[in-house]
């Protein structure tokens, strides 16, 4: 799993018809004090996130456990919307 922060939006009008009405996000990887890493992954939006929201990506096969992305052609799905983090630092 990837955390990371929700910064826009990506509109597809022509696409597989499988992904007929899922919602496609763009999402900057961060790291746990949540510093950018300076990658991006755009994500299918399983939850309703939104805008600068912080979230958790499952990517690989596993982005298509959900029931949303089940049996198409996905690689990455926002799989949850981040309410708090804990870090412990030594």
């Amino acid at each position: 799993m990837l955390l990371g922060k929700v910064i826009g939006t990506v509109w597809a009008t022509r696409k597989d018809p499988k992904l007929e009405g899922v919602k496609f996000q763009i999402v900057e990887e961060q790291n746990p004090d949540e510093t950018a890493t300076g990658k991006y992954v755009v994500a299918v939006d399983s939850v309703g996130a939104g805008a600068s929201e912080t979230v958790l990506v499952a990517a690989g096969s596993s982005a298509r456990q959900t029931e949303i992305t089940k049996n198409k052609p996905v690689d990455a799905v926002i799989m949850a919307i981040v309410d708090r983090l804990d870090v412990s630092k030594k």
